[in-house]
């Protein structure tokens, strides 16, 4: 038995399709003394049909603390393992941070296999600013609390994204409008990679218009991702004022026109914008 410890390998599976599973990450599974998983049946059916027959160890939120002194004490004696979840990356909305923490306060090494992300994937076709995002994962199923987490993101300039559970996927969009906005833009990525992959791009109010007459779009894997709030400051002030000065006279578009050619901004933005003082003025 080797006094070294062995390595803790973090390996991402596929999110739907299969060709997109690195050679590498095949190979290392392969070699591994045990690989931990979230779901045995799950991940025996992935592990199969590549022909891996590593021995698998059950690794989820309900058996984190105890399996991870399992998985610790196998890594000190000089096994290494690998760590998987049932789709993407370990850890990004799926459980593996006590161990890897612990891992690396005990020395020993983790390498990160790198491949499918939904986060990641999603954004990446979005065509929303991708250069500052934020990650919010699963926002709460409390409504209160979902409310309130939005809330506090009224003001975030990043992009902003999230999972959401498909049986919430209307509920969640209701509070979006609630907090930033119908005029905000979102995307929906549902199925990513998968037979029926979604990728569609609107305002919060058109989503939730487009979810609520086809049921299909609350089925699968899903992905929302928010436009950030307009930069706040003295010359937001202002856009402002003036947007709500010509809106007194002028019909939006024209107001929106005017508005562009007096502080220099876009028309399609400052059309969004005065409808948004439209709707704030109106309540």
């Amino acid at each position: 038995m080797s006094n070294a410890p062995g390595t803790l390998y973090i390996v991402a599976t596929p999110i739907g399709n299969l060709g997109d599973w690195s050679q590498r990450a095949q190979e290392v599974l392969t070699q591994v003394s045990l690989i931990a998983v979230e779901d045995t049946r799950h991940s025996n059916k992935l592990l199969s049909h590549f022909g891996i027959q590593t021995p698998m160890i059950a690794y989820h939120e309900h058996n984190e603390k105890v399996a991870s002194e399992k998985l610790l004490a196998r890594l000190l004696a000089g096994d290494s393992i690998a760590l998987i979840s049932d789709a993407g990356t370990p850890l990004i909305s799926d459980p593996g941070y006590p161990l890897v923490s612990a891992a690396h306060a005990r020395g020993i090494r983790v390498s990160p296999i790198p491949g499918p992300s939904a986060v990641i994937t999603a954004l990446s076709a979005s065509g929303l600013p991708t250069d500052r995002f934020i990650f919010e994962g699963f926002l709460p199923s409390k409504m209160q609390a979902r409310k309130s987490r939005l809330e506090n993101l009224q003001a975030d300039t990043r992009t902003l994204v999230f999972y959401e559970s498909p049986h919430r996927l209307i509920e969640t969009l209701v509070d979006m409008i609630a907090a930033f906005g119908g005029e905000r833009v979102v995307v929906l990525a549902r199925e990513l990679s998968k037979t029926f992959e979604t990728l569609k791009q609107a305002t919060l109010q058109e989503m939730l218009l487009w979810v609520e007459q086809d049921k299909n779009q609350s089925r699968g894997e899903i992905v929302l991702i928010i436009h950030g709030a307009e930069a706040s400051g003295p010359e937001a002030a202002e856009v402002e004022r003036v947007l709500s000065i010509l809106l007194k006279s002028l019909p939006v578009k024209e107001a929106a026109a005017l508005a562009a050619e007096i502080t220099g901004g876009k028309k399609n933005a400052l059309y969004k914008q005065a409808l948004y003082i439209l709707g704030k003025n109106a309540k």
